[in-house]
C-alpha cells in the first residue's frame, strides 16, 4: 500500500497505556494513516460509531470493557460486521488468542510492538486478510468466552447492587440531615423573629425610625432577611415532608383565582421595577375547587417567582387557566425568559437544581437570574403530585441572548381523589 492509499484510511486505536498509544499512533501517522484514539472501551465504541474507521486496533485489557467485549458489541451492528478488528495486546497465551478469535476479532497481534511488522499486518488486514484457528479450538474458546462474560456480568451486577445500597444509605442520611438541620434552625430563628418584632414595636425605636432613615433601613433590612431565611427553611421542611411521603393535605374550598391575584400583588413592586408585563385574566381561573389552598398559594408563589427570575427586564409573563372538561384544571405560567435546555426539562424539578449561573446568584428571588437554592420547583412538583396532578416544562431551548422563553404547565383534578366535595 502506498502512502497515498493509506492517507484515505482511518484507523481507530483503543488503548489505555499512554506509551503504547503514542508509539502506535506515531507509527501509523508516519505511514500516512489517519488515526483516532480512545483510552477506554466505551469511548472507543462511541468513536467507532461516529468515525466508522477502516480498521480497529484494540488492547484486550481496558479499564471498562475488554477488547473481546468491544468486538462483540460492534459485530452486533451491520456496519461493523466486515470491519477488521484486531487485538494488539501483551497477552501471549494461546487460550487468550483463541477466545479473542471466538469473540469475532479478525487478528491477534502481541506486544512489544515491532513497527515494521505492525504496518505489514495492518495492510494485510485492510486487504481482507484474517487469522484462523481450527474449528475444535474455536468451539471450545466460544464456551470459555461465554463463561467469562457471565462471570464478569455477575461481578458487575453484585458491585452495582453494593453501590446502590450505599447510595440509598447516603441518600437517607442526607434527607435526615436536611430535616434535622431545618428544625434546628427554625427554633432560634423563631426567637430572632420575635425579638425583631418587639424591636419594631418599641416606642423609642419607632420614634428613631421616623426621624433616622438609616435606622429604618437597618431595621427593615433585618426584618427582610429574617423573612427570607424563614422562607428557605420552610421550603426545606416542605421538601423533607415530600421526600418522606409525609405531606398532609388540608383539603377545602379553594379559589385559585384569588390566590393567584394575591401572589401577583406580592410581586407587584418587583414587576414594576423590572418593567415586566403580566397577562392575567381573572375570569379564566376557577373560583371553586377542592385543594389545600395554603400549598396551592406556595405553588403559585414559586411558579411566578421563577418566571420573574428568569425573565429579563421589559419581558412578559402570561398566566393562563382553563377547565376543559369540568373535572380537570389546566393552568400554566409562560415567560419570555432565557428558556430551558432540552436535557434540563426534567431535571429542573429535582431538589437543589437551578439553571442560574452561580456568578449571577443573589439573595433576591426576583432579580434577573439570581436567588434561590433549587428547591422551589421540587416543592411545587411534590405539592402538585400530592394533589394527584402532573407538572412539566416546555421550552424551545436555552438562549440568554434571544430569550426563547419557557412554560410550566400543571394539570390536576378539581377535586383531589379520596376527598369529597
Amino acid at each position: 500500500m502506498t502512502p497515498h492509499d493509506s492517507a484515505s484510511r482511518t484507523v481507530l486505536y483503543i488503548e489505555d497505556d499512554p506509551a503504547s498509544r503514542l508509539l502506535v499512533e506515531r507509527t501509523l501517522r508516519y505511514a500516512g494513516y489517519r488515526v483516532v484514539v480512545a483510552e477506554c472501551g466505551l469511548a472507543g465504541i462511541d468513536l467507532a460509531r461516529r468515525e466508522e474507521p477502516d480498521l480497529i486496533l484494540t488492547d484486550i485489557n481496558l479499564p471498562d470493557l475488554t477488547g473481546r467485549e468491544i468486538t462483540t458489541m460492534l459485530r452486533s451492528e451491520p456496519r461493523f460486521q466486515r470491519t477488521p478488528i484486531v487485538a494488539l495486546t501483551a497477552q501471549v497465551l494461546r487460550d487468550q488468542r483463541e477466545m479473542a478469535m471466538a469473540a469475532g476479532l479478525t487478528g491477534y497481534l502481541t506486544k512489544p510492538v515491532d513497527v515494521e511488522v505492525l504496518l505489514r499486518q495492518v495492510e494485510f488486514y485492510l486487504h481482507g486478510g484474517q487469522d484462523t484457528i481450527d474449528n475444535a479450538a474455536l468451539s471450545d474458546a466460544k464456551t470459555r468466552y461465554t463463561q467469562e462474560i457471565v462471570l464478569r456480568l455477575e461481578g458487575q451486577i453484585r458491585e452495582l447492587e453494593s453501590l446502590n445500597a450505599e447510595l440509598r444509605r447516603l441518600d437517607r442520611m442526607k434527607d435526615t440531615f436536611i430535616q434535622v438541620t431545618a428544625h434546628e434552625l427554625r427554633t432560634p430563628l423563631t426567637l430572632v423573629y420575635g425579638y425583631s418584632r418587639l424591636m419594631e414595636d418599641n416606642p423609642n425605636l419607632k420614634a428613631l425610625m421616623q426621624t433616622d432613615s438609616g435606622a429604618r433601613m437597618l431595621i427593615d433590612g433585618m426584618a427582610h432577611s429574617i423573612t427570607r431565611m424563614q422562607s428557605i427553611i420552610n421550603e426545606i421542611l416542605t421538601v423533607s415532608r415530600i421526600i418522606t411521603h409525609r405531606i398532609d393535605l388540608s383539603i377545602g374550598p379553594t379559589n385559585l383565582g384569588d390566590i393567584t391575584q394575591r401572589v401577583l400583588r406580592q410581586f407587584s413592586e418587583a414587576l414594576q421595577q423590572r418593567q415586566i408585563t403580566v397577562h392575567f385574566n381573572r375570569q379564566e381561573w376557577p373560583e371553586r375547587m377542592r385543594a389545600d389552598w395554603e400549598l396551592m398559594e406556595l405553588v403559585m408563589n414559586n411558579l411566578i417567582s421563577n418566571a420573574i427570575k428568569y425573565t429579563p427586564d421589559g419581558g412578559r409573563i402570561a398566566l393562563k387557566a382553563g377547565v376543559p372538561n369540568g373535572d380537570t384544571l389546566r393552568f400554566s405560567v409562560k415567560d419570555s425568559g432565557i428558556g430551558i435546555a432540552s436535557d434540563s426539562l426534567q431535571s429542573i424539578f429535582e431538589r437543589f437544581t437551578t439553571s442560574s449561573d452561580p456568578q449571577f446568584h443573589s439573595t433576591s428571588k426576583t432579580a434577573f437570574r439570581g436567588g434561590g437554592i433549587g428547591l422551589g420547583l421540587a416543592v411545587t412538583k411534590g405539592i402538585i403530585e400530592a394533589h394527584s396532578g402532573r407538572i412539566w416544562a416546555e421550552s424551545p431551548g436555552y438562549d440568554p441572548e434571544k430569550c426563547p422563553g419557557s412554560e410550566i404547565i400543571v394539570v390536576m383534578p378539581m377535586v383531589v381523589p379520596g376527598f369529597t366535595v
